[in-house]
């Protein structure tokens, strides 16, 4: 591994915050106050990207050479969840936006990481890693062409990370290239995770130099620290993780919040030994979440940061503890939803929140396969397996 000088030849990142979760939680008012604005237009508004940007949070993920940050996975936890926690939608591009903006500034060439980092502010680099394109060699580079969908934060983005297929060895690559060499089709009509402005887009025979590019299950970075020994999929289960834990927490939040408002009047949810029965055992079903996710990720620090890598048994648990998390959260927002009663039915905090959650079960991350997976590995069935993004596969001879 090799590290790069700053391209960026300024001193203007010292004025950021490095205390990214101090940051983030600084941020949680203005967040809250535009959180409507930003469902209603399809975006978030133009105070919270600003601000976002203000506070470095974009660079979360990026090398220290480039002047980001390298935040590690516990904090990096801490800082997504207290987005989600004001905002589901600012939470989930931050994560997004992060991942590929920081994966960029690691994995990719030189020339391609002096030409996107530079300014005073970082790159915003947004797509999607999942189904992919199809690439064949031209020269020094490729020539790039598919559809893809779910590009979260990609209308405050200048590039576009994206995964292909090279035609002629069957190598998943990400290519990065300009937003302006694909076409955006807003089509992001949904129940939930409306301010994401998560839309389709399509790109065709265009042309990325190969420094544009890097393998898309690396774990090698060219510049930065044992952070980007994780791989982009680790990176993405850290913000999936976050996310889960963020909105079931405001969520209880809301409900602790409307029941105590009411307490005092007769009949109210606070004299009922059910609701409160209920409302116990769903902070203890989110305290046990969040549990495992830290516990999981506090093991996996300790083993990047000595140099070593992941074991397929880590890399299970982690996939299981977003997967629990995720599913922890649904159940959480559904019992708050039947508490809130005609509270949650209105447009509000509750509601919306009930909405963003079930569009975050639809995600990759959380689908069947990975508990499948998962049990397979633990229940000793896959014993010379290891995990492919989401998938487990037999290992590489």
């Amino acid at each position: 591994m090799t590290t790069a000088p700053s391209v960026l030849g300024r001193a203007d990142g010292a004025d950021r915050p490095t205390d990214l979760v101090a940051a983030a939680r600084e941020l949680q008012p203005l967040v809250r106050e535009n959180s409507a604005a930003g469902e209603a237009t399809g975006q978030l508004t133009d105070p919270v990207v600003d601000a976002l940007h203000d506070k470095g949070l974009f660079g979360m993920w990026v090398p220290a050479s480039l002047g980001g940050v390298e935040l590690d996975p516990v904090s990096s936890l801490e800082a997504v969840q207290a987005l989600t926690e004001a905002d589901p939608s600012t939470g989930w591009v931050v994560m997004a936006a992060s991942l590929a903006t920081g994966t960029g500034g690691a994995y990719l060439g030189d020339a391609a990481v002096a030409e996107m980092f530079q300014g005073a502010r970082f790159p915003v680099v947004a797509g999607q890693g999942t189904r992919p394109g199809t690439a064949v060699r031209d020269g020094d580079g490729y020539r790039l062409s598919g559809s893809w969908s779910f590009a979260s934060g990609i209308k405050h983005a200048q590039w576009i990370h994206t995964l292909g297929i090279v035609k002629e060895t069957g190598e998943p690559l990400i290519f990065v290239l300009p937003v302006d060499k694909a076409e955006l089709i807003d089509n992001w009509d949904v129940l939930g995770l409306k301010a994401t402005g998560s839309i389709d887009y399509t790109i065709e025979d265009v042309y990325v130099p190969a420094a544009f590019t890097h393998s898309g299950p690396t774990e090698t970075p060219v510049r930065g620290g044992s952070l980007f020994t994780l791989g982009i999929m680790h990176f993405a289960l850290i913000g999936h993780s976050a996310w889960a834990l963020g909105v079931s927490r405001r969520m209880l939040d809301e409900l602790s919040g409307l029941v105590r408002s009411k307490a005092g009047r007769p009949g109210t949810m606070a004299d009922s030994l059910a609701f409160q029965a209920a409302y116990g055992e769903a902070e203890a079903r989110w305290h046990a979440a969040r549990s495992f996710v830290y516990e999981t990720w506090r093991g996996a620090s300790e083993t990047i940061n000595s140099g070593a890598t992941l074991s397929v048994d880590q890399k299970t648990l982690l996939r299981l503890a977003l997967y629990n998390a995720t599913w922890a959260a649904e159940a959480i927002s559904v019992a708050v939803y039947r508490a809130g009663g005609t509270t949650a039915l209105r447009a509000g905090v509750m509601q919306r929140y009930f909405r963003d959650m079930h569009a975050g079960t639809q995600h990759i991350t959380s689908a069947p396969g990975v508990i499948e997976g998962c049990g397979r590995y633990l229940g000793g069935l896959a014993p010379a397996h290891d995990w492919l993004y989401m998938n487990l596969v037999p290992r590489a001879s």
